[in-house]
Order: structure tokens, then C-alpha cells, then sequence
């Protein structure tokens, strides 16, 4: 019998999305314009920050916050090693270098270790949620605030996750909060992001630096006389997001609460079927409150088996599921190999816990049958490579 084909994932979008930018494009405004300003308006209001900026990616938000927040040349920041690579790039776009502290056995960055990284030269700590699984935020904001630290939030996999009582992004302990409308995310764009703070003065210098410097963008300037009159005040980037964009993440925007319901009941799906196979580790987080579950990761007890993780992601395609692994740890990576040398980068605990990581599709276009269909290949090949 010919398995089911099930992607790691595929994006929803609808008629609605559509039909918005269709609007857009009949409008005659297409760059960076009234639709954007109320999408920033309506998703600041969602996670409850007073000012969200619109930017391209996530990439140039966590790039923009670091840039705005005065961090550049001879400073460090502190990150995490199990993440995707552009939040050491961003880091090191603006001049400083990247000092990676250790996980926990979730994956998230360990206060400690950060705690015990921290220099004269360490000018902010950049927690990443990985996977919507929310770092241990009160211990990491206890810590900047020791050290006068400013924090950014890489939340690109935090929309709908929470810390306490508050969504990822309203909590005024940190000073940026960085969002993802990458393909693969619960809200998307195609590509694009956002940055969300509490602080105005961060929100109107982020704003100039991330549309080349200039005052006043072109839709502040629409209805002046002179209009075309602008002045350069800083050397800026080129940030901004399109209305077209904008329009795609309102609608999606309208989605969240279906998609949020929808990935919290596949995870209970995999915890049910999965729980008591002693050959995995389910996902550590899944007693905690507030995660979105924009990842579902399993770690493999890979010694009690005869195959490798990576045989394992194999044998999930033979069977038509496509897995992926979250994430190759940053000092692997060749352009990472000199700094990996240095012993602030030093993360045993990340490099032991990836060979084991794999994680399940989980996404609200798929169907619970799908969901049940996935962790039964699970089981089935567990069971056969059971030492």
C-alpha cells in the first residue's frame, strides 16, 4: 500500500488571504503603507506591547533591536547554540560577537550558563524559545537586571506562547521581542517578522534605522505639502515590509486562536501515543504551561537502539513523513569553527542532546488521522530497532 505523503509542513492559507491582497494590489499602494500600520497596530495589541515595527524578516528584526539598542563593535551578546543560524548573524551584523551559553534538557539556554558567561564586554542576552517552548524568562531577566543587560527575545517560534500570564512579547522586562512570518510559521507572510517592545524611544529609533535612516517614511510623508522633502538621520537599513505582506498577516492574525487550538490538540495526540515507549524522550516542556507547540521534538535514546537518528528521519520518509531536526548546533557549522575553539562557547550539553533530536510535523493543515498516522510510524519503527 502506497503511504500517505505528509509534508513538514504546509502553510494555511485561504480564500481570505487572498482576496486581501488582491485589495492591496487594487489600492495602487503597494510598499510599506496604511496596511502595515494597522497590522503592527492589531498584532501589538495581540501579544500586548504597546508598539510593534513591521520589518522583512526575523533576521533584520533581531538585527534592528541589537542595532537600536547600541550593541556593536568590541561588545558580546549572549545566545543560545540551538538555534538557526541568523540569530548569530544578527549579532554579528552589528559589529559584536556571539558567546553561546548552554542548554537545559528542553533546549532552551540555561540562565546559569549564561550567568556564568557574562563579561565587562557582554551588552545583551538573546534567548531563543525554541520550538514556542518559553525560556526561563524570570531567572534570565533577574540576571540582565543585575548587569544593567538589556534582553532580546528571539520568539520566531513564540506567537501564541506564553510566560506567566502574559504572551511572549507583553512582558515590559524585555526590552525587544522578535517575531517570524517565515513560511513554515503559525502566522506567515511568505517572509517577514516583527518587533515588539515596550520601550517608545527603542519603537521610534528602530523605526528610523530600519527604513535607511530617514525620518519619516513615505506613507508619514503622503499627506504633507512637500512631501517629497525627507531627511537622513542615521545610516539605516532596509527593513521595512510591504503592505502586500501586511494584508496576508492580518487574516492570519484572525487565525491564531484556531491554529493555536489546533497544534495543542496534535501534541496531546503525540503524548498519547507516544508516552511509555521507553526508547524516546518526549518533549520536556510538555508539563510546562504557555507553549504553542510550533515544534513537537522528540529526543531518541539512541543507545537502546540499533539505528541512528538520522536512519530513524529515513525510515519516516520511506513511510511518507518528512521529519527535520531543530537545530544543527551553531559551533558546527563551518563558518562558526574558529569561535567554537574558545571556551565561552563551550556547550557540551547542546552537542550531546542533537544526534537525538527529531521533530514530528505538526501544523494545523494537517489532520488529527495524519497526527495518529505519524506517531504510529513512530511506534513501528521504535519497535523494530529496539537493541
Amino acid at each position: 500500500m502506497t503511504p500517505r505523503v505528509i509534508p513538514f509542513h504546509r502553510p494555511s492559507i485561504g480564500d481570505e488571504e487572498i482576496a486581501a491582497v488582491a485589495e492591496a494590489m487594487r489600492s495602487g499602494w503597494l510598499t510599506t503603507g496604511p496596511v502595515t500600520a494597522e497590522f503592527e497596530r492589531q498584532f501589538a495589541a495581540y501579544v500586548g506591547a504597546p508598539s510593534a515595527v513591521a520589518v522583512n524578516s526575523c533576521s533584520s528584526g533581531l538585527q534592528l533591536a541589537l542595532a537600536a539598542l547600541g550593541v556593536g563593535p568590541g561588545d558580546e551578546v549572549i545566545t543560545s547554540p540551538l538555534t538557526f543560524c541568523s540569530t548569530v548573524h544578527a549579532i554579528q551584523h552589528v559589529g559584536a560577537a556571539p558567546v553561546l551559553a548552554d542548554v537545559g534538557p528542553d533546549g532552551n539556554i540555561d540562565p546559569a550558563s549564561v550567568a556564568a558567561r557574562v563579561t565587562s564586554r557582554t551588552k545583551a542576552v538573546l534567548p531563543v524559545h525554541l520550538g514556542g517552548n518559553p525560556c526561563r524568562m524570570g531567572e534570565l531577566w533577574d540576571l540582565a537586571r543585575k548587569h544593567k543587560l538589556p534582553v532580546v527575545e528571539d520568539a520566531a517560534h513564540a506567537l501564541d506562547s506564553r510566560y506567566g500570564n502574559l504572551h511572549i512579547g507583553g512582558d515590559a522586562r524585555s526590552d525587544a521581542v522578535v517575531f517570524s512570518f517565515y513560511a513554515t510559521k503559525s502566522l506567515t507572510t511568505g517572509e517577514g517578522g516583527m518587533v515588539t517592545t515596550h520601550r517608545a524611544d527603542l519603537a521610534g529609533r528602530m523605526r528610523v534605522l530600519g527604513y535607511h535612516g530617514i525620518d519619516r517614511s513615505v506613507w508619514q510623508r503622503e499627506r504633507e505639502e512637500n512631501n517629497w522633502r525627507y531627511e537622513v538621520v542615521e545610516a539605516g537599513f532596509k527593513f521595512n515590509l510591504s503592505d502586500l505582506q501586511s494584508a496576508i498577516g492580518l487574516e492570519q492574525l484572525k487565525k491564531q486562536e484556531g491554529f493555536l487550538a489546533a497544534r495543542c490538540s496534535y501534541a496531546q495526540i503525540y503524548e498519547d501515543a507516544l508516552a511509555g515507549i521507553e526508547e524516546i524522550e518526549l518533549p520536556a516542556e510538555a508539563a510546562a504551561p504557555g507553549n504553542c507547540w510550533h515544534l513537537y521534538r522528540l529526543a531518541l535514546r539512541c543507545e537502546r537502539l540499533s539505528i541512528t537518528r538520522d536512519a530513524f528521519i529515513r525510515e519516516m520518509k520511506l513511510r511518507g513523513v518528512s521529519c527535520s531536526v531543530h537545530f544543527i548546533p551553531v559551533q558546527m557549522h563551518p563558518f562558526f569553527a574558529t569561535a567554537a575553539q574558545k571556551p565561552e562557547n563551550d556547550c557540551p550539553s547542546a552537542l550531546a542532546l542533537y544526534p537525538r533530536l527529531v521533530s514530528l510535523p505538526i501544523y494545523p493543515a494537517m489532520s488529527a488521522d495524519d497526527v495518529r498516522y505519524v506517531a504510529q510510524c513512530v511506534c513501528e519503527i521504535i519497535r523494530r530497532s529496539v537493541k
